[in-house]
């Protein structure tokens, strides 16, 4: 079955985690992703240090490269960039994670391609995005989350702060940068034009924080950490059990009722610290505190199937060999296993958008570097020997 995006080709110049993630999106819905690599090194997540498989491949690589052709190119090189060129001809799309400043170098900026290709859009991923007093600077989700102030409202009051357990700024700048693409070539539709898309970790980061700045413009006060509860709900977070941990969403005054019902602590709901919704936030330390006695009294699954049979959002928290081994979440096909060249049989995460009529799938493993070269330059009007005389003079591998 076709997928979505089937007509659409994208050249991915992109490295490591928010623009291979953006493609690996796009591929995954059926685009044609051809990802552009440096001859000799390829992308610096298939040789960066890391977890590794039994064959020797970067884990991290695989993650976020399936469904891409991989094509070897030395932009720096006149008969590499006329290569490159070519390809932008009949493409619909060029995601690039340059340094503000580099594309144009290489001759591969938008205004470069624009004029090859008036239809092209022109996706760019950086730290802190293409203008501004920071464009210049080096960025990583680690400082997007610094700067943007993620850590610090992340983590426990009396510890540091911290950043979250997982990349929110790369990953995140990824999804934001696959909504504009879409959304420009659904604008070309119309114009017959394409356009240049500017994302970035720290504007993506900073868009993550909905609560948080609407904490700080409705109060005149930054938000402090509060671990793992809620901004505006109590009780909404993490709570001990006898053996582990679970998370209870009891959000509005309906289903606090059923908590204290369930825990058969009626005394709470007597309680006038604990009255309405907005005592309970003012008051979550103590809230917590009268929770956790009677939840120490029993195990988090009991709990749980309690909690749940009387109608209160309820689950337990689990790491994720747990939750890859749950039966739900193969169900959901969000556990896939491939056949990657070099490794066998691998796991990879599935996709989460799942369409009715043109349903994305995972028809390719992550590429050897430089696997496609030969094939997408021979569709691309260069015979054998043209090819073979780029590969010689180092242009392509």
């Amino acid at each position: 079955m076709a997928g979505a995006l089937e007509r659409f080709r994208v050249l991915d110049l992109t490295q490591v985690m928010a623009g291979p993630y953006c493609c690996q999106l796009l591929g995954d819905l059926g685009a044609d992703v051809i990802k552009v690599e440096p001859v000799g090194t390829g992308d610096a997540t298939r040789e960066a240090t890391g977890h590794r498989l039994p064959g020797g491949t970067s884990a991290a690589f695989l993650a976020v490269n399936r469904n891409k052709r991989s094509i070897a190119i030395d932009l720096k090189s006149d008969a590499g960039r006329a290569s490159f060129h070519r390809l932008v001809r009949a493409a619909d799309v060029v995601v690039e994670s340059f340094r503000p400043g580099v594309a144009a170098r290489l001759g591969v900026d938008y205004p470069a391609l624009r004029a090859i290709n008036d239809r092209l859009v022109y996706a760019s991923i950086s730290g802190f995005g293409q203008t501004g007093p920071y464009s210049a600077r080096p960025g990583y989700d680690l400082i997007a989350q610094a700067m943007s102030g993620i850590m610090s409202v992340t983590g426990d009051a009396s510890a540091d702060p911290v950043k979250c357990g997982v990349p929110v700024a790369d990953l995140s700048t990824g999804l934001f940068c696959a909504i504009g693409i879409l959304s420009a070539c659904l604008s070309r539709e119309i114009t017959g034009k394409g356009q240049a898309v500017d994302t970035s970790l720290y504007d993506s980061a900073l868009a993550m924080s909905v609560w948080e700045t609407s904490e700080l413009w409705a109060t005149g006060e930054s938000p402090r950490r509060l671990g793992s509860a809620h901004r505006v709900n109590a009780p909404y977070q993490a709570l001990s059990t006898r053996d582990g941990h679970l998370v209870v969403g009891a959000n509005n005054d309906r289903l606090w009722a059923r908590l204290c019902t369930a825990l058969d602590r009626a005394d709470l709901l007597a309680d006038e610290r604990f009255a309405t919704n907005a005592d309970r936030v003012r008051n979550r330390e103590p809230l917590a505190a009268e929770l956790v006695q009677t939840l120490s009294e029993r195990d988090t699954a009991d709990w749980v199937d309690l909690l749940l049979a009387a109608g209160v959002p309820a689950g337990p928290i689990r790491d994720y060999a747990e939750s890859c081994a749950d039966p739900h979440t193969r169900e959901r096909e969000m556990v896939l296993e491939l056949d990657q060249p070099g490794e066998g049989r691998v796991r990879a995460l599935g996709i989460p958008v799942k369409l009715g009529a043109t349903p994305g799938s995972v028809t390719r493993p992550a590429p050897r570097l430089g696997e496609h070269t030969d094939e997408v330059l021979r569709a691309a009007g260069y015979s054998a020997e043209e090819v073979h005389a780029l590969r010689e003079a180092g242009a392509v591998a």
